[in-house]
C-alpha cells in the first residue's frame, strides 16, 4: 500500500499516536471521505506537512478529468431525457388543451339545449296549467248551461202547458160570452211599443178576446236576443237615432258604467276653480256692516266645511273705495270665482255696477248667484239700483238667482247669507245634495262609501294632474311642434316591440307642452286609444313619489275595465304587479294604450322603480317619457330619443308676437331687430327664455318702460338670469316695502314647503296683508311666469324659477330650515285633537323630515288624526318612509299606534268622540291589514265593532262597515267560515236600514260573491253579482246620485268646446252627439237646445234634404215624442221620413227605422188608416234585408196583423198571423215563447 498522504489536508499534523520515534512513518486507521471531498481538498493550498507523502498533481488531475466526462454524460443523459419528459409533457398539455376547448363547447351547448328544453317544459307546464285551467272553466262553463238549459226547458214546458189552458180557458169563455150575447171592448191603448192591441165587434165567433194577449213587437233591445238586426240596439230605449261613438249603446249600458266607474274614480267637482270654493263678494257702503259681519263671524264656519271636505274657500272682497284700481284684478277674480253675492239697500257705485252687471246680467249661468236686498221703507231703491234689479231679473230667465229679501238687523241679514251660501256650497258645488256633512247620526264621514275599497284615492293628486295638463294645453304658442308631433305619430304607429321614446331638451325647451299638444290632438283623432299621463313637478313633491305614481296610473287603468279587485295597497307590490297588470289589461283593450310621464328624472330613484320600461312592453303598449339631457339616467340613452332643438328665428318671432297680440303691444322695427339679434345662442334660443322675454315686455305699461325693461332683458344670457330680473321687475310694482317683504317671504314660503302654500294660508300669516294686494300680486307674478295655483296652491311654474328665488332670496338655500320652521309653527297650531286638514297631514310631517328632527316627527305620527288622514287619501308608502325614518319596523309601529290608541280612548267621553274613536280603530285595522299584519289587525276592528255596537245601535250602518272590514281579514287569512258569517251581518244590516236596492247592500253582495269564488262556489257568486249589477244600475239612475254623470258631462263639455269654430258638418255632427249626451242625462231642455242647433247647421251647411238633417230630425222627433209633444214629433218624422225616401234606398235601414217610429206614433194617436201603409213598407224593407224566413219579418207580420184586427180587418190579419207562426216555428223552433204568442193571438181570431 502506499502512504496515506493523499487523505491528509494541507496545513494538518499527523501526530504519532504510539510514541514512535520521529521520523517513522506508522500505519493508521484512516476513515476515506466521499469523492467530491477529496477533490475539493486536492485544491486547497497551504503549507505543505512536513514528513508527508504525496502523489504527483498529474494523477489527481487525470482522476478528476475522467470523473468529470463521467458526470457531465450523465448530466448529458438527465438532461436529454428531462428534455423529452417535457416535450412529452407540452404535446400532452397541448392535446389536453384541445380536449378541454372540445369539452367546453360540448358543455356551452349542452347549456343552451338544457335551457331551452327548460324554458320549454316551463312553457308547456304554463300551457298544461291553462289547459288545465281552460278545461276547468269549460266543464263549469258546460254544467252552468247544462242546469241553465235544464231550467230554461222545464219554464218553457210549463209555460207551453199554461198557454195551452190559457188557450182552453180563453176558449170557453168566448163560447160562454158568445152564447150570452156579451160584447167585449178594452178602451186602453199603451204608449209602448205596440204592446198591447185591441179589437171591437159583434155577433160573430172572432169578436172577442182581451187587450194584451195578442203578440206584439219586442223592444230592440230584446230583439238583439233573437237575432243581429240591422241598427243595433234603439239608442236609449228611445227613438233618437245617432250614429258614432254612441251607435249601439242603450241607458242600461250607461248607467252599469257610470256606476262602475264610480267605484274607483274621484269625484272632481268642475264648479271649482283649482279647488277652491271663492266667493265673490260685492258690496256698497250701506252693507258694509253685514258684509264685516258675515266675514267674521260666518267664513270661519265655511271655511271649517270647505277645508274638512278637502277644499279651499277664499273670500274674494275689493273694498269700494280702492276697486277702481284694480280693474284686472276683479275681472280675473270674478272669472275664476265659483259663487257670487251682491249686497244692495239703495245707492250703488259705478265699481259695484261693473262687478253686479258682470255677473248678474252679462253671465248670470256661469256661477251661482245670490242678491242680498236689504229693504228699508225710509231708503227707497234709488234709480241706477231699480235699474240694475230690473236687468237682472230680465237676464235671470231660468229663476237661478238666489234672493234674499231682508228688512230686519244687520246681524240676521249676515246669518241669511250664510244659510244661503251654505245650502249653495253643498248642493251646486260639491254635491253633496244638501245633506248635513257632519251629522252626529251617521258616525261616518261624509262619501264614506267611496272609501271602502282597497283603493284609497287622492282627490288633490287627480285635480293636480287635470290642471297640470289643462294648463299645458291652454298655452297659446305652438313652438314649432309639428315635426315632433309627426315623430310621436309615427312612433305610435311603428311595428312591436318597440322601447320606450325618450323625448330630451335642456329646462325650458318646451316638454311639457309638446307632451300635451300631442295628447290633446291623439284624443281627438284616435278615440278608441287609451293614454296614461302624468306630469311629474319638482324634486321631493307628492307628484314626484314613484309608488304614488305607479299606484295612480295602475288604478287609472283599471277603472277603464271597470274592476279593481286584487290591487295590493302594499308599496313594493305595487311597483312590482304593474307591469303584469299592464300585460293583462292590454290583452283585453282594442286599441293602443299610450303611457306618458313628463320630467320623469325628477321621479326619486326613478332607474331603480322604472325598472319596468326597460322590459319588453305588450304589443299595443307604447311609452313616451320626457327627461332633462344632463339628468337622463345613462342606461335610458340608448333608446330612440327625440331630442327638441332650439327655436328658430321664425319661431322666436312667433312667440313674441303671439304674446304681444294678446296684450295689444306692439314692437318697433329696431327692437325686432335687437331681440333677432339676441336670440341667437342655444341659451337665448331655449323656450321658456323667449317666452319669459315676451312676458315681460308685455307686462310693461308705458313705451319708456318697455324700452328699458327690453334693454335689461337683453343683458340677461341664460333663463335663470333672467328669472332674476323678473323678481325684481315685480318687486318694483310693488308700492311699499311692506309688500316687497310679503312677496319675498311668500316666496321663500313656497321654496320651502312641501307641495307649495295656498291663498288663505298667506293671508293667515301675513294678518295685514289685505286680499286685493295679494291678488295684485299673484296677477304679477302669474304673467312673468314665476309662480301659478295648482290644485289651490301657490307653486313655481318651473323649476328654474324656483332655483332663481332660492338664489336671490335665500341665500342659496342656507336660510331654508327658518322658513320650514315658520311653516312647522304654522301648521302646528292649526294642528288640533279633534280634527286634521289633508294640507296639515301633507307638509308638517314632511317639513319635520327635512329638519331632522325625528321626536317631534313620531308626536305628529302618533296624532291619529294625521296618519289618518294621509291613510285615507291614500299615501301609504310616505306613511310608511316617514316611520322608517323614525326608525320603526311594522311591528313596533302598530305597537305604538295601539298604545296611542288607548291612551287617546281615555280622554273620550261624549258620543261623538267614541265615534271618532271608533274610525281610528277602524283606519288602524285597514292599515295593519295592508301591511299584511293580519293577526294585530283583528284587534282594532273588533275595538271598533265594539264601540259602534255600544256608541250608537247594533244595527246600525256603522256596524256593518265594521263588520265588513273584518271578514276583508279573514278573508285574506283564508278563514272563509268566519268571513262568510261577517259578510251576512252586515248585508243584512244594510238592507235594513238602507232597503234591498242601496249601493252598500251591492258593496256587500260583491264582497260575498268574491268570497263564494274563492271558495268555488260559482253558482252563488253569479246570482250575487248579478243581483248586484241590478242595484248599481239603479242607484246610477237616481236623481240624487246624478252626480256621478259628470263623468258624461266631462265629455259634454269636451264636444261642447269643439263647436266653437265656425259652421261644419262636423260641428254640426258634435251638436248631434252633445245633444244625444245631454238626453242620457234626462236633461231634455238641453238636448233640445243642441240638436235644434244641429239641425239648424245643417241645413245651412249641407242642405235641407242631406240625410244627416234627416237625422237631426228623427232625433228632434223623438225627443218631442218623450215629452209628448206628438203633434211636433210627428211633423218632423214625416218630415225626415220624406228626406229619406228621396235620398236612401227603398230597403235602407234608415228608412225602416224612421218608418216603424213614425208608425207607431200614428198608432198611438189613433191615425190607424196612415200607419198601415207605413208597416206594410216596413215588412217589405224587412223582407229585403233579411229574407222571407227571418223572425223579424215574423215580428213586422204580427204587428201589421195587430194593426188590421183595430181596424176590423180580420179576414186580412188571419193569413198575417199564419205566416208569421210558420216563420217562428221554423227559425225560432215549437216551443218559443214567441209561437206560444202567436198560437194565442190565432186562436182568438179563429
Amino acid at each position: 500500500m502506499g502512504t496515506a498522504s493523499s487523505l491528509v489536508s494541507p496545513g494538518e499534523v499527523i501526530e504519532d499516536a504510539y510514541g514512535g520515534e520521529g521520523g517513522e512513518a506508522c500505519e493508521i486507521p484512516v476513515e476515506v471521505k466521499p469523492k467530491a471531498r477529496l477533490l475539493r481538498s486536492s485544491f486547497r493550498r497551504g503549507p505543505r506537512v512536513i514528513g508527508a507523502s504525496f502523489k504527483s498533481t498529474g494523477s489527481v488531475d487525470l482522476e478528476y478529468t475522467a470523473e468529470y466526462e463521467r458526470l457531465r454524460k450523465e448530466y448529458e443523459i438527465f438532461r436529454v431525457s428531462k428534455n423529452n419528459e417535457i416535450t412529452s409533457m407540452q404535446k400532452k398539455e397541448a392535446k389536453l388543451d384541445e380536449e378541454n376547448k372540445r369539452l367546453r363547447a360540448e358543455l356551452q351547448a349542452l347549456q343552451k339545449t338544457y335551457q331551452k328544453i327548460l324554458r320549454e317544459k316551463e312553457s308547456a307546464l304554463e300551457a298544461k296549467y291553462q289547459a288545465m285551467e281552460r278545461a276547468a272553466t269549460f266543464e263549469h262553463d258546460r254544467d252552468k248551461v247544462k242546469r241553465q238549459f235544464k231550467i230554461f226547458r222545464e219554464t218553457k214546458e210549463k209555460e207551453i202547458q199554461d198557454l195551452l189552458r190559457a188557450k182552453r180557458d180563453l176558449e170557453a169563455k168566448l163560447l160562454q160570452l158568445q152564447a150570452q150575447g156579451i160584447m167585449v171592448y178594452d178602451p186602453d191603448d199603451s204608449d209602448d211599443d205596440d204592446n198591447h192591441t185591441t179589437v171591437t165587434a159583434a155577433g160573430t165567433p172572432c169578436d172577442y178576446w182581451g187587450g194584451g194577449v195578442l203578440g206584439s213587437e219586442p223592444s230592440m233591445g230584446s230583439m238583439m236576443q233573437l237575432q243581429q238586426t240591422f241598427r243595433g240596439p234603439e239608442f236609449a230605449h228611445s227613438l233618437c237615432d245617432v250614429e258614432g261613438p254612441f251607435a249601439n249603446v242603450s241607458r242600461d249600458d250607461w248607467d252599469a258604467a257610470v256606476a262602475s266607474l264610480l267605484q274607483v274614480s274621484p269625484h272632481v267637482s268642475q264648479a271649482l276653480w283649482s279647488n277652491t270654493v271663492r266667493c265673490y263678494l260685492i258690496s256698497t257702503q250701506e252693507t258694509q256692516a253685514e258684509l264685516d259681519i258675515f266675514t267674521q263671524r260666518y267664513s270661519p264656519r265655511l271655511q271649517s266645511l270647505c277645508e274638512g271636505l278637502g277644499h279651499f274657500y277664499l273670500n274674494i272682497c275689493f273694498p269700494e273705495e280702492s276697486a277702481a284700481s284694480y280693474a284686472l284684478e276683479r275681472r280675473q277674480e270674478m272669472e275664476r270665482s265659483s259663487v257670487c253675492v251682491l249686497l244692495l239697500k239703495s245707492s250703488i257705485t259705478s265699481c259695484v255696477l261693473e262687478d253686479a252687471e258682470e255677473a248678474f246680467v252679462k253671465n248670470p249661468d256661469g256661477r251661482p248667484l245670490v242678491l242680498y236686498l236689504r229693504t228699508v221703507e225710509a231708503h227707497p231703491l234709488s234709480g241706477p239700483t231699480r235699474q240694475l234689479l230690473e236687468r237682472v231679473n230680465a237676464a235671470d230667465k231660468a229663476a237661478k238667482v238666489k234672493v234674499v229679501d231682508h228688512g230686519g238687523s244687520p246681524e240676521e241679514g249676515a246669518s241669511m247669507i250664510y244659510t244661503q251660501l251654505e245650502k249653495v256650497i253643498k248642493q251646486e258645488l260639491l254635491g253633496l245634495e244638501g245633506s248635513d256633512v257632519d251629522s252626529k247620526d251617521s258616525g261616518i264621514d261624509e262619501g264614506r262609501e267611496e272609501d271602502l275599497g282597497d283603493v284609497l284615492w287622492d282627490l288633490h293628486d287627480e285635480q293636480e294632474q287635470i290642471e297640470a295638463y289643462q294648463q299645458a294645453c291652454s298655452a297659446a304658442a305652438q313652438l314649432g311642434f309639428q315635426k315632433y308631433i309627426d315623430r310621436l305619430n309615427d312612433m305610435v304607429a311603428a311595428p312591436p316591440p318597440t322601447p320606450p321614446l325618450l323625448v330630451s331638451g335642456g329646462p325650458g325647451s318646451g316638454k311639457s307642452l309638446l307632451l300635451s299638444k300631442w295628447i290633446e290632438l291623439q284624443q281627438k283623432h284616435s278615440p278608441n286609444t287609451l293614454f296614461l299621463y302624468h306630469f311629474v313637478g319638482r324634486p321631493l313633491s307628492t307628484s314626484s313619489e314613484p309608488v304614488l305614481i305607479i299606484k295612480r296610473l295602475t288604478v287609472k287603468l283599471l277603472q277603464h275595465f271597470w274592476s279593481i279587485s286584487g290591487l295590493s295597497m302594499d308599496p313594493s307590490k305595487i311597483l312590482e304587479e304593474f307591469p303584469r297588470w299592464l300585460e293583462r289589461l292590454s290583452a283585453r283593450h282594442q286599441g293602443n294604450i299610450i303611457i306618458i310621464i313628463d320630467s320623469i328624472d325628477q321621479i326619486q330613484h326613478a332607474e331603480r322603480h322604472m325598472k319596468w320600461l326597460i322590459d319588453p312592453l305588450p304589443v299595443n303598449v307604447r311609452v313616451v317619457v320626457s327627461v332633462n339631457v344632463e339628468t337622463c339616467p345613462q342606461a335610458w340613452r340608448l333608446w330612440p330619443t327625440l331630442h327638441l332643438d332650439p327655436l328658430n328665428p321664425r319661431e322666436v318671432k312667433s312667440v313674441v308676437n303671439t304674446e304681444c297680440l294678446a296684450a295689444d303691444v306692439k314692437l318697433t322695427k329696431d327692437q325686432d331687430k335687437k331681440l333677432e339679434r339676441h336670440c341667437r345662442s342655444a341659451s337665448t334660443c331655449n323656450a321658456l327664455y323667449v317666452t319669459l322675454i315676451a312676458k315681460m315686455i308685455t307686462n310693461c305699461r308705458s313705451a319708456w318702460s318697455l324700452e328699458r325693461t327690453l334693454e335689461q332683458c337683453l343683458l340677461c344670457q341664460d333663463t335663470m338670469s333672467l328669472y332674476s330680473l323678473g323678481l325684481k321687475v315685480a318687486l318694483d310694482t310693488l308700492s311699499t316695502d311692506r309688500e316687497r317683504h310679503v312677496m319675498r317671504e311668500m316666496l321663500c314660503l313656497v321654496c320651502a314647503s312641501h307641495n307649495g302654500v295656498s291663498e288663505s294660508e298667506v293671508l293667515a300669516v301675513f294678518p295685514d296683508l289685505g286680499l286685493p294686494v295679494l291678488s295684485s300680486l299673484l296677477y304679477t307674478l302669474q304673467r312673468l311666469c314665476i309662480v301659478g295655483l295648482g290644485c289651490g296652491l301657490i307653486r313655481f311654474q318651473h323649476l328654474q324659477a324656483g332655483e332663481a328665488v332660492r338664489l336671490e332670496f335665500m341665500d342659496g338655500g342656507t336660510c331654508s330650515p327658518a322658513y320650514r320652521e315658520n311653516l312647522i309653527h304654522y301648521f302646528s297650531q292649526q294642528l288640533s285633537q279633534d280634527r286634521v286638514t289633508w294640507r296639515v297631514a301633507d307638509e308638517l310631517p314632511w317639513l319635520l323630515q327635512q329638519q331632522e328632527d325625528r321626536a317631534k316627527l313620531q308626536l305628529s305620527l302618533l296624532n291619529l288624526f294625521v296618519s289618518q288622514n294621509l291613510y285615507k287619501r291614500g299615501h301609504f308608502s310616505e306613511l310608511l318612509a316617514y316611520w322608517q325614518y323614525v326608525g320603526k319596523d311594522k311591528s313596533s309601529m302598530a305597537t305604538e299606534y295601539f298604545d296611542s290608541l288607548k291612551h287617546y280612548e281615555k280622554s273620550c267621553e261624549s258620543e261623538d268622540s267614541m265615534i271618532r274613536l271608533a274610525n281610528l280603530y277602524e283606519t288602524l285595522g285597514r292599515f295593519l291589514k295592508d301591511l299584511g299584519l293580519l293577526s294585530q289587525a283583528v284587534a282594532p276592528l273588533q275595538r271598533s265593532l265594539e264601540i259602534r255596537e255600544t256608541a250608537l245601535d247594533p244595527d246600525h250602518p256603522s256596524v256593518a262597515l265594521s263588520l265588513h272590514q273584518l271578514a276583508g281579514v279573514y278573508v285574506q287569512w283564508r278563514k272563509y267560515g268566519n268571513a262568510e258569517q261577517f259578510y251576512k251581518q252586515a248585508l243584512e244590516i244594510s238592507e235594513n236600514a238602507f232597503g234591498s236596492d242601496h249601493a252598500c247592500v251591492a258593496r256587500e253582495l260583491d264582497s260575498l260573491a268574491m268570497l263564494y269564488q274563492k271558495q268555488n262556489k260559482y253558482e252563488q257568486a253569479e246570482k250575487l253579482r248579478k243581483r248586484s249589477v241590478r242595484i248599481r244600475q239603479k242607484t246610477a239612475r237616481q236623481k240624487g246620485h246624478m252626480y256621478g254623470f259628470t263623468l258624461l258631462r266631462r265629455r259634454a263639455i269636451q264636444l261642447e268646446e269643439l263647436t266653437l269654430g265656425k259652421d261644419t258638418a262636423d260641428c254640426a255632427k258634435t251638436f248631434n252627439e252633445l245633444g244625444v249626451l245631454y238626453y242620457l242625462q234626462n236633461n231634455l231642455e238641453a238636448a233640445k237646445v243642441f240638436l235644434t242647433r244641429s239641425l239648424e247647421m245643417r241645413q245651412r251647411v249641407l242642405g235641407p234634404d242631406h240625410p244627416d238633417c234627416a237625422q237631426s230630425l228623427n232625433n228632434l222627433a223623438a225627443l218631442h215624442t218623450e215629452r209628448r209633444e206628438y203633434e211636433t214629433a210627428e211633423d218632423m218624422y214625416e218630415r225626415a221620413l220624406d228626406i229619406r225616401k228621396r235620398a236612401l234606398s227603398p230597403d235602407h235601414p234608415s228608412l225602416a227605422y224612421t218608418l216603424k217610429h213614425l208608425a207607431m206614433l200614428y198608432k198611438r194617436r189613433g191615425k190607424l188608416e196612415k200607419a198601415v201603409p207605413l208597416y206594410e213598407l216596413a215588412l217589405d224593407i224587412r223582407e229585403k234585408s233579411f229574407g222571407p224566413k227571418h223572425p223579424s219579418v215574423a215580428t213586422a207580420l204580427v204587428n201589421l196583423a195587430v194593426l188590421y184586427c183595430h181596424l176590423k180587418k180580420h179576414s186580412e190579419a188571419l193569413p198575417l198571423y199564419e205566416q208569421a207562426l210558420r216563420v217562428y216555428e221554423d227559425s225560432l223552433g215549437r216551443s218559443h215563447p214567441r209561437v206560444g204568442e202567436t198560437l194565442k193571438n190565432l186562436a182568438v181570431l179563429r
